[in-house]
């Protein structure tokens, strides 16, 4: 009888170090006070129950945080983080943060097949709007921009249907970047090859109409292994005749600028658009690019390099070149003032007064100072107004005068500045982006303002008073690799076309059309 009961003993504490339960109670009780009320909260837990993927930190403040451990909000109670040995840790804080977006991204793709009618506004919907505009509560410009609010909230995803003569490579490539044209109507590709490289494509959004939402592509074998770093479309022989490309050098090849002409993926080539005649300047470590459509400085181009700023002219093949203390990130050109604006890797703006010949006295015309690396910059249609996006996860928008003025932008934080009064009108929020080269595209005749952030979330504003209209999530898994490009317009597919925003990620085509 004693022999039996001290066996039982002994296989009962043998029970108890094997059952996981047990072993996380004792860890906690020898850890923390807090660890074992957690426990018991926690109610029986089943030795075979995994634990859930929220991470107690993010989704409640009034929870400690202990070194070591995660807390699960749904278990309530804490998870141990192993040192993960050999990469075979199970729990580990990137994996767990992975896990909680890919959540959030179903759920709200989720939400968004299911909710139908959606509102940007609180108290603002159809009836309401057409409501207040008989009575007199809205003008005709507030009532136009409200209706464009709405249409963007209500936009639903539709897959398009990509028509080419090789389909199995539609398959394999992966859109790495769109862009449209000037008209709507083109939007020239880049795509990563599977076997290595890039290759380039025009698809027509003629047949872009619902409900088959069909569009061809044009493609072309020419092939680069060398990285796309920014692209713009070029009006050398007429709008939007040639692309003008910077692709980074490689091992003893240099890097270069390339005006690629748009003619090389159609069929019929119209006169002097011969297909292959193509041009090609040696200009290394071009960062950005782009392309004059203002007359003092017709048929040129600027590149922006590291410390450097080259302008050069096709026809002529003469260059100027400015100085700078940072690596030029990004570039836009205005179309009524002989300016050209460039945004750094050191958080500075400024832009050049071509007027001025190279390294001259008064050249910088307007400076602005953002806390990072700016990469993107866009000149609205006053040429008074200047919005550029940085990699401190903000988007700053800056209001200037032509005159030399300088002003700051605070970091993480989306403002619209007054240069004149220096004071703070707006600011935006939301936008996310560390380290990324993405692009902010500016629309205001439609009043939006539409950037995709480093998360894959793509997020449309109010340009007028900064409100966050929609937060659209990727179709596909949230990774570094698949961030979505997009391409807004008031008339997609060309004059008769709708509003709506195109959206390219991995190998699919998305359309988001007004309804």
């Amino acid at each position: 009888m004693h022999k039996n009961s001290w066996q039982n003993r002994r296989h009962g504490r043998r029970s108890n170090q094997q059952n996981p339960r047990f072993r996380q109670q004792g860890s906690d009780e020898r850890g923390n006070s807090v660890t074992r009320q957690s426990s018991r909260d926690s109610g029986q837990v089943g030795d075979d129950e995994a634990p859930s993927t929220s991470s107690g930190t993010a989704g409640s403040s009034s929870v400690p945080d202990l070194p070591g451990y995660y807390f699960d909000p749904e278990k309530k109670r804490y998870f141990r983080l192993l040192p993960g040995h050999n990469n075979c840790n199970p729990l580990t804080k990137e994996g767990i943060r992975q896990k909680e977006m890919e959540s959030k991204r179903l759920q709200l793709l989720e939400e968004e097949d299911k909710q139908k009618k959606k509102i940007a506004r609180m108290g603002f919907n159809a009836s309401s709007l057409l409501q207040k505009s008989k009575l007199g509560f809205l003008n005709v410009t507030s009532y136009c921009r409200l209706a464009h609010e709405l249409r963007v909230s209500c936009m639903q995803r539709k897959k398009v249907q990509i028509q080419s003569s090789d389909p199995s490579a539609l398959a394999s490539d992966r859109f790495n970047l769109i862009l449209a044209d000037t008209n709507s109507d083109r939007l020239f590709t880049v795509n990563d090859v599977k076997v290595g490289g890039s290759k380039y494509g025009v698809i027509s959004l003629r047949g872009l109409k619902a409900p088959s939402l069909k569009v061809h592509m044009h493609e072309n074998l020419y092939f680069t292994n060398r990285k796309v770093n920014s692209v713009c479309w070029a009006s050398l022989n007429h709008l939007d005749s040639h692309i003008l490309l910077c692709l980074m050098g490689i091992a003893e090849t240099p890097g270069c600028a390339t005006l690629l002409p748009a003619s090389l993926f159609v069929s019929s080539h119209p006169a002097g658009d011969r297909p292959g005649m193509l041009c090609s300047f040696r200009i290394p470590g071009a960062w950005s690019c782009a392309w004059s459509l203002n007359i003092q400085a017709n048929n040129c181009f600027s590149t922006g390099l590291s410390r450097r700023v080259l302008v050069t002219n096709v026809v002529t093949g003469h260059r100027q070149s400015f100085g700078t203390s940072s690596d030029v990130l990004a570039q836009q050109f205005a179309l009524m003032a002989p300016l050209l604006f460039n945004g750094c890797r050191s958080g500075e703006i400024f832009a050049i007064d071509l007027r001025c010949r190279n390294q001259g006295k008064g050249w910088k015309a307007t400076r602005l100072f953002h806390d990072s690396a700016v990469t993107s910059v866009q000149i609205l249609q006053e040429e008074q107004n200047l919005m550029a996006s940085d990699m401190a996860g903000t988007v700053g928008v800056a209001l200037m005068t032509r005159a030399t003025g300088a002003a700051g932008l605070e970091l993480c934080q989306i403002k619209l500045w007054d240069l004149r009064t220096t004071k703070c009108i707006r600011q935006y929020e939301g936008h996310v982006n560390e380290y990324a080269y993405l692009p902010l595209h500016v629309h205001e005749g439609e009043g939006i303002v539409v950037a995709v952030g480093q998360d894959c979330y793509t997020r449309i504003w109010s340009f007028h008073d900064a409100c966050l209209l929609r937060t659209i999530p990727s179709p596909h898994p949230t990774s570094k690799a698949d961030i979505p490009s997009v391409a807004f317009s008031s008339r997609l597919g060309g004059f008769r076309g709708a509003p709506g925003l195109l959206m390219a990620v991995q190998q699919d085509l998305y359309c988001f059309s007004y309804t």
